[in-house]
């Protein structure tokens, strides 16, 4: 007879420390497993061989495997479908429980249903948590019960709820005797799954103090190390989000800001579900833009002859980072100077960028665009020139990521500022009349 068993699903917590599931499971229950799948489903849409996010999240799961083989357990890993593992998990063990943290992407709400079917099908009770924001969906509302849709009175209330009681961390590490008792099995190599290892410098899981302590005066500066780099931590939960709150809080308030933005952008999407694929103001779906492919090309590739765009798009095709304050200025040139659609942009972003989360990529692109909730109005266009003399104006940013800034060898600009500003004015005019008057 097979011995009863309770699993731990990780998904965006690969983490053991301050992990709300893994922690209720193993309050509650001896043989706890920890299980994970590298979902096909996923992984096939992504570019193979070199993404570099599933070499993060197998050299992260390398590390938990080890801590837990030290234990006299494992973590069990599969590679395939969602369903079919956990068809194939049903088999294999005699499950009581099945514990998971909560996903507010669309995908993943669809495929948690699904599973949450399939376990009652079987007898087994689903346990999920929250775990990868400070505050869900419905937590933080106005007094009528209404989801805020502009950030500044959305974050007072967060801060008032924050403020108001402490948010629980949940100490897993101190119950690790009640994890299952099991023989190794080695991790699937990533070559198996169609992906190559490459040597890449992850950015590290801790800030330094003076980073945070300075966040305010430098966080805009492209060419020092003004930012946390945390935003990889965060998007696969190696991090507690409750822990770098609290820190936040003490530090930085500005740091914390940031931390509220994402927690408002996942709310948007939960509430607003159409911002997947439309404008959250449906009427800027209206827009005509002209979705020149050379033009996004030569945006892709880090050529349209203005440095801080080039610069930004290079650092992200070759490190899949980009600076905040960059990641507005090439967002703002693709909507507005070459009136190429939010999402052509969103896409690629979605593609390159290790921190990826859908809800603040969305949330992002829409504000450049104008089209999102608390948005730029349509009528502030960022200019190249002004940006950089603001934020990179000894060009240490540039010339890092363009040596041939300043030679005959880089390309001329494939659009002039003016007109493509009075162009973009026009444009955005015609689509949103009556709605929206021009204002200077």
């Amino acid at each position: 007879m097979k011995k009863k068993v309770n699993l731990v699903w990780f998904r965006r917590d690969l983490r053991f420390n301050d992990q709300h599931a893994l922690y209720e499971a193993l309050k509650n229950h001896d043989n706890v497993i920890p299980v994970f799948i590298f979902d096909t489903q996923i992984l096939d849409k992504l570019e193979k061989p070199n993404d570099l996010r599933v070499q993060f999240i197998h050299q992260e799961i390398t590390e938990l495997k080890k801590q837990l083989t030290a234990l006299g357990s494992d973590f069990v890993v599969e590679y395939g479908d969602t369903i079919s593992v956990w068809k194939k998990w049903i088999q294999e063990f005699d499950i009581e429980n099945v514990y998971c943290n909560r996903d507010y992407e669309p995908y993943a709400i669809k495929r948690d249903k699904q599973i949450h079917e399939l376990l009652l099908q079987n007898n087994i009770d689903f346990h999920t948590f929250k775990d990868q924001c400070i505050f869900e969906y419905d937590e933080v509302l106005k007094d009528d019960g209404k989801p805020y849709t502009v950030y500044t009175p959305y974050s007072k209330k967060w801060k008032m709820a924050f403020g108001s009681s402490p948010i629980q961390n949940y100490p897993s590490e101190t119950l690790q005797q009640h994890f299952a008792t099991i023989s190794p099995t080695p991790l699937i190599p990533l070559e198996s799954m169609g992906f190559k290892a490459q040597n890449f410098n992850y950015p590290a899981k801790t800030s330094k103090v003076t980073t945070l302590q300075n966040y305010e005066k430098n966080r805009d500066i492209p060419s020092i190390e003004g930012t946390s780099k945390l935003s990889l931590h965060f998007r696969f939960g190696t991090i507690s989000i409750r822990e770098k709150a609290y820190k936040a809080k003490t530090i930085s308030e500005k740091w914390l800001n940031e931390l509220i933005w994402r927690d408002f952008y996942m709310q948007i999407l939960s509430h607003f579900q159409h911002v997947e694929q439309s404008a959250f103001k449906k009427e800027y779906n209206a827009i005509e833009w002209i979705n020149n492919e050379k033009d996004f090309e030569a945006w892709c590739q880090g050529k349209t002859g203005y440095p801080i765009v080039d610069a930004g798009m290079r650092e992200l095709n070759s490190t899949g980072l980009m600076h905040n304050r960059v990641r507005m200025i090439v967002a703002s040139f693709l909507c507005k100077h070459l009136l190429i659609d939010w999402r052509w942009g969103e896409t690629y972003f979605a593609k390159k960028l290790l921190d990826f989360e859908m809800s603040s990529n969305n949330g992002g692109w829409q504000w450049a665009a104008g089209s999102g909730v608390d948005a730029a109005p349509y009528f502030r266009i960022f200019n190249p020139e002004l940006q950089t003399a603001k934020f990179d104006s000894l060009h240490l940013y540039i010339k890092k990521w363009v040596p041939e800034f300043g030679s005959n060898k880089y390309p001329q600009p494939i659009v002039e500022h003016t007109y493509a500003r009075n162009r973009c004015l026009e444009t955005y005019k015609r689509a949103l009349k009556p709605q929206e008057t021009i204002k200077s």
